[in-house]
């Protein structure tokens, strides 16, 4: 009980900070950045890569990558399932983007112009943050 008690007392920080809200329709990210003035994270992913995977368990859960995601508008824009399905959104944002590889990570203003980007997962929340810093 005394563990429990004690895991609770350390979650309790990361749970008033609250999750990071993540946009899954292109329309609404742009809506949101303009309202917010704020540029947009898209990550380009599929179900069925492990380093897309990676970034979603492992790198944007950690304390540097949820303060570094409070500066933008995260867009998730998932291009095909696990079983290879495409997705409409994602398939035309992946042509529209010039998308060559999974997981691609792209920066827009909040009108939608490539800002930069970036291929491929990077090792950790640090890494991502001040990748998204620059």
């Amino acid at each position: 009980m005394k563990a429990l008690a004690a895991l609770l007392l350390l979650t309790l920080p990361l749970a008033a900070q609250g999750a990071t809200k993540w946009e899954t329709s292109y329309q609404s990210a742009l809506k949101r950045a303009k309202a917010e003035h704020k540029l947009i994270l898209m990550d380009l992913w599929t179900e069925w890569c492990p380093p897309c995977r990676y970034l979603e368990e492992k790198v944007y859960p950690s304390p540097e990558a949820q303060a570094a995601l409070r500066r933008v508008v995260p867009f998730s824009a998932l291009v095909q399932k696990k079983d290879r399905t495409p997705v409409p959104e994602g398939t035309r944002l992946a042509e529209q983007f010039n998308l060559e590889a999974f997981p691609t990570l792209v920066i827009l203003d909040e009108n939608g112009k490539e800002v930069r980007r970036e291929v491929g997962a990077f090792r950790t929340g640090a890494d991502f943050a001040a990748w998204l810093a620059k």
